[in-house]
């Protein structure tokens, strides 16, 4: 699985999905330009000790995207969008796209996809949800549909067992 980042614009953001990308075995692509150095403190300190684990793509531009992943099958995260998150089909090597904080992704990309673009419901006339909480709904309910394989689906307690 693959989470992308259309010109993020918030390094705690960022790390926070980035976070959850080491956690979920999931790619993680940022696409250019970022609101932020890459090397901000504040990244590292979202994604806590996981940062140096991501694997990590960067890209030049949306068109650099396209570019180094032909082919790709891509779901563009939007408020816009007609479907909802959990009425499409993913599949383990898909990419979920989601846009810059305050813009999203822009609709001369949007427009040219009706069919993949998804949305999280949520009250009318509220703008959006958290970025990072928006990455971590799409991205287990792509997970959960393909059994959320190479997952531990159990823990274990740190002091006692369970019975």
């Amino acid at each position: 699985m693959n989470i992308v980042l259309h010109e993020p614009g918030i390094a705690l953001n960022t790390g926070n999905i980035g976070r959850t990308c080491v956690a979920t075995g999931t790619s993680l692509h940022l696409i250019r330009p970022y609101g932020f150095r890459i090397s901000e403190k504040e990244i590292k300190r979202a994604g806590m000790d996981y940062w140096e684990r991501i694997d990590l793509h960067e890209y030049i531009d949306y068109e650099d995207f396209i570019e180094k992943n032909p082919g790709a099958k891509i779901w563009f995260a939007t408020t816009k969008a007609k479907h909802v998150y959990t009425e499409v089909n993913y599949g383990p090597d898909d990419f979920l796209m989601f846009g810059n904080e305050s813009r999203g992704i822009p609709e001369e990309i949007l427009i040219k996809h009706p069919e993949q673009c998804i949305r999280i419901p949520m009250i009318e006339g509220e703008r959006s949800l958290n970025l990072a909480n928006s990455a971590a709904i799409v991205v287990y309910e792509a997970l959960r549909q393909n059994d959320f394989k190479g997952l531990s689906r159990e823990g274990e307690l740190h002091r006692l067992k369970w019975t």
